[in-house]
């Protein structure tokens, strides 16, 4: 703590000897985003990393001796489970819906409900219970749990900083560090815009624009210097064709954008059954048998019922297997649903991406379309199943186009995200992360619950950065 104040007591002396009143705020204003960005692209890094060398350990063991899997997944769900209760019990889940709950409680009288949202256990935490649970084989991402931990760096730079620095905006600094995360886990620079955009604010970007551009920009430079300019997926050939494809895209956007919001509404249903568990054994039961289930289908029907599903993504779209089984997308509907309600940590964003390629996999092998509209076909699906789940068909199209560089299917990717969203309301009118959102503003508002299918009214957020704060 002596040195934290050494460095505040240096940084207040520098600052000082600027005469420029302006560049002195700007300056100010602006250095705890870009340290808050630096930071976020190392730790998006460093658990990208060491998320791929755990998933690379559990295919290993998988070659070995399979069969350990089903022993393996249920004492591995538990503990990712027991290190969230114990540690950090905001860290569960993906941790988008957390982000967001931050930005709906983003004012001064709601400060240490955020803190519980976004600190420095959930990173840890965070990390620790998904890279146990894809040890066991779990069918869990990095990508949503790395947005709350960059929402958790942001946050706490912006709780560091001494009371004579000038205010900064909670809201957009959360904003800024959702979008960063989320650009540096799937070096997607776009997609964390417009992600941010799209999904984490109401507030008009023209307030807080050059925080969020240059977070984003920051952060993806830095994962970049250490991981180099890379596509998440990879380059994918496709044919930009028009006519009856536009039917196909048409077709497998409806039924990935139903059977996304369908998944979702499922994880919701079981966490409602769920909450009527008295006993914490039946929590352990529970959890031990969606392990022992998953483990069975995953050793003796497809291992593609294992892991956050990026395999499936690379395998259809660049290699010559490019069809699946019918059964690979209803197993990798359900192993998300069976992972997702046992309380560890994980998100939804690649297995969501798996579930929508296998899906389109599937139909363009029905329709015997040539190699080139089969992917174009996958990436599709990847779209669809993604809004089915989010609501955010541009977000979802933009983080495909950049994941593949296929700027010549960009009007295919938008159609399949619009025509997703809108059927996607035929089973849910809400997304997934906003009904995990107002569960968690409920917990800690310490709220009575409120009956399915009652709107729950959350203030608007103002238009002035100033009045934020106030």
């Amino acid at each position: 703590m002596a040195l934290l104040g050494k460095i505040r007591r240096q940084l207040k002396h520098s600052f000082d000897s600027i005469r420029n009143e302006r560049l002195k705020l700007n300056l100010l204003q602006a250095l705890p985003f870009w340290v808050a960005s630096v930071l976020t692209g190392l730790a998006a890094v460093f658990y990208a990393k060491v998320f791929a060398i755990v998933e690379e350990r559990s295919h290993y063991i998988y070659q070995h001796k399979a069969w350990l899997f089903i022993i393996l997944l249920p004492v591995c769900l538990l503990i990712g489970r027991w290190l969230v209760i114990k540690f950090a019990p905001y860290s569960r889940g993906s941790g988008i819906p957390q982000v967001i709950a931050a930005l709906e409680l983003a004012n001064p009288k709601q400060n240490s409900k955020i803190d519980k949202l976004l600190n420095f256990p959930v990173i840890i935490v965070k990390m620790l219970s998904s890279l146990v649970i894809v040890l066991g084989g779990g069918i869990v991402g990095r990508e949503g749990p790395t947005i709350q931990i960059a929402g958790s760096v942001f946050r706490l730079v912006n709780n560091w900083l001494p009371k004579w620095w000038p205010k900064i905006s909670k809201r957009n600094m959360i904003s800024a560090g959702a979008a960063a995360g989320l650009a540096a886990a799937f070096n997607t620079p776009l997609g964390g815009i417009v992600f941010a955009v799209e999904e984490l604010t109401k507030t008009h970007i023209s307030y807080f624009k050059t925080a969020l551009f240059t977070a984003v920009i920051i952060a993806g430079l830095t994962a970049q210097g250490f991981m180099g300019s890379y596509l998440y997926l990879g380059a994918v050939s496709t044919v930009a064709s028009t006519g009856w494809i536009f039917a196909a895209v048409a077709l497998v956007a409806i039924i990935t954008g139903l059977l996304g919001s369908a998944m979702s509404k499922l994880i919701l249903a079981l966490f409602a059954w769920k909450a009527g568990f008295k006993k914490q054994y039946q929590h352990i039961v529970y959890v031990v048998v969606c392990g022992i289930v998953i483990a069975l289908v995953g050793v003796y029907i497809s291992d593609r019922m294992f892991w956050s599903g990026k395999e499936i993504m690379t395998t259809t779209l660049f290699s010559a297997n490019k069809h699946v089984a019918w059964y690979v997308p209803l197993m990798r509907i359900a192993g998300p649903v069976m992972c997702f309600t046992t309380g560890g940590s994980g998100g939804v964003f690649a297995p969501a991406l798996a579930s929508g390629a296998s899906i389109g996999a599937v139909l363009s092998g029905w329709l015997h379309l040539t190699d080139a509209n089969t992917n174009l076909l996958i990436l599709c699906g990847m779209v669809g199943f993604l809004t089915g789940v989010t609501r955010t068909p541009f977000t979802s199209a933009i983080l495909v186009l950049e994941m593949t560089d296929r700027h010549n299917v960009i009007f295919h990717l938008m159609l399949a995200g619009m025509l997703a969203s809108i059927v996607a309301v035929i089973i849910d009118k809400h997304s997934f992360y906003d009904h995990l959102k107002l569960q968690y503003i409920r917990d800690l508002m310490k709220e009575p619950e409120i009956p399915s299918g009652t709107e729950v009214p959350v203030a608007p957020l103002p238009h002035n950065d100033q009045k934020a704060e106030e």
